[in-house]
């Protein structure tokens, strides 16, 4: 259907949103480590580091199948400004919090913007990629969540320092700084969406329950596989910081250790088509979140930095298959209509990681010591990789790439009725 005229050239758009997001998820990994020192500098203990981090996921989590809801029956671009708007702002007022309550409540507010931006911008890819094209683009759109990655904490070393008892002054600085590089995305949300919403007829026919999505094959096991590995990145940046501190590693070199891990998993995405055509979909994801789940576990033995240098660089490699991949297994399983719902509950699988997990690493920790939340990682990548070996429906042949991309190519043979233009 070609209701609408091409709005641009290529893949423009998802240049743009590749930029977007590296801003917008740099801002995001230079504040966690900053505000897991900012705590610090509060007072904060190891129980208190966890629960603050799982306030960054708790709002999320009530706030994310209404959201999938909202942009399935209308337009992914306008959740796209809200999000680095609460990013930004979530960054700036924590800088300024005085309290640990305070910091967790501006933690809160940072993750919410987060699960906006990335809600409209994973239902964006959906929406405007070709079945055969999905691994490839989601692949390209995380590596912008790597990249990131890759500078966030580099920055928040650079600027955090412990001298002279400068921790909690540097980390606010820090937070602010990041809430700057977060307002850069704004000049790349431009010209995103190609599609007109659908109409309110449309929008009541195309309802599909929560319930239904979540007994679709393959729908499961992809936000497991994403819980798992978004959990082993979220709380290795919140705890390799306090790993540094027990171990006497200084904080500008715990960036450069956060960074290495981020450059691994862009270098995987960036052959991850290749790896694909190699190994399949389901070998691929069960392979790597298995060698992922021992390099985890790995990370709580005392080895030297640069071993443990080594062993990040390794599991950011196997971590760099499952969030491109899962979204892709979430996307082709769950029914057309409800493809943002189905982006929304995995995200809320993740959020759901994001608040018990760093609660029960911060139990653990507070019990075994700071290295030991690693071992309970590798276990749920281990779980993770035993899921991944039933897979799903959507285990595509991946052959040659089939050319270049329509600007507003429309996905095709689906098995579900009442496709609309949107879709």
């Amino acid at each position: 259907m070609r209701a609408h005229p091409q709005p641009g050239p290529g893949r423009g758009w998802l240049l743009r949103l590749v930029i977007a997001f590296a801003f917008a998820q740099g801002a995001v990994s230079m504040a966690r480590p900053a505000v897991s020192y900012r705590a610090l500098s509060l007072g904060a203990d190891e129980r208190a580091i966890g629960v603050i981090a799982g306030v960054y996921a708790l709002l999320p989590l009530f706030a994310a199948v209404p959201l999938g809801r909202r942009t399935d029956h209308g337009r992914c671009a306008p959740l796209l400004p809200v999000g680095v708007a609460l990013i930004a702002a979530g960054c700036a007022l924590g800088g300024s919090a005085g309290s640990l309550p305070a910091l967790a409540a501006w933690s809160g507010v940072m993750g919410l913007g987060h699960l906006c931006f990335v809600i409209g911008a994973q239902s964006l890819v959906a929406r405007q990629s070709a079945p055969a094209e999905q691994d490839r683009n989601f692949g390209h759109f995380t590596i912008g969540a790597s990249l990131g990655q890759l500078i966030g904490p580099i920055a928040a070393g650079y600027l955090v320092s412990e001298r002279d008892g400068a921790m909690g002054r540097t980390s606010a600085l820090a937070l602010l700084v990041a809430a700057a590089v977060a307002a850069v995305s704004f000049t790349a949300l431009w010209r995103l969406e190609h599609r007109a919403a659908p109409g309110p007829g449309e929008r009541a026919a195309q309802r599909v329950p929560v319930a239904r999505i979540l007994r679709t094959r393959g729908v499961p096991a992809g936000i497991f596989v994403s819980l798992a590995v978004l959990s082993a990145t979220d709380i290795m940046t919140a705890y390799l910081p306090v790993v540094g501190e027990h171990r006497g590693i200084a904080p500008a070199t715990v960036g450069l250790l956060l960074s290495l891990r981020a450059a691994a998993t862009i270098a995987c995405r960036l052959v991850m088509t290749p790896m694909l055509r190699l190994f399949g979909r389901r070998a691929l994801l069960t392979t790597t979140c298995l060698l992922g789940g021992l390099l985890c576990a790995g990370i709580a033995l005392p080895v030297p930095v640069w071993g443990l240098a080594l062993m990040l660089a390794a599991l950011g490699f196997c971590l760099g298959v499952g969030q491109p991949l899962s979204m892709t297994t979430v996307v082709q399983a769950a029914p057309a209509a409800a493809r943002s719902t189905a982006l929304a509950l995995r995200l809320t699988g993740n959020r759901l990681g994001q608040v018990a997990a760093p609660a029960a690493a911060g139990l653990i920790a507070g019990v075994a010591g700071a290295a030991a939340p690693f071992v309970m990682l590798g276990a749920l990548l281990l779980a993770a990789a035993g899921l991944g070996v039933r897979g799903g429906p959507g285990e595509r042949a991946h052959g040659p790439d089939p050319g270049p991309e329509p600007a507003s190519a429309e996905p095709r043979a689906e098995p579900v009725p009442k496709e609309t233009a949107q879709e």
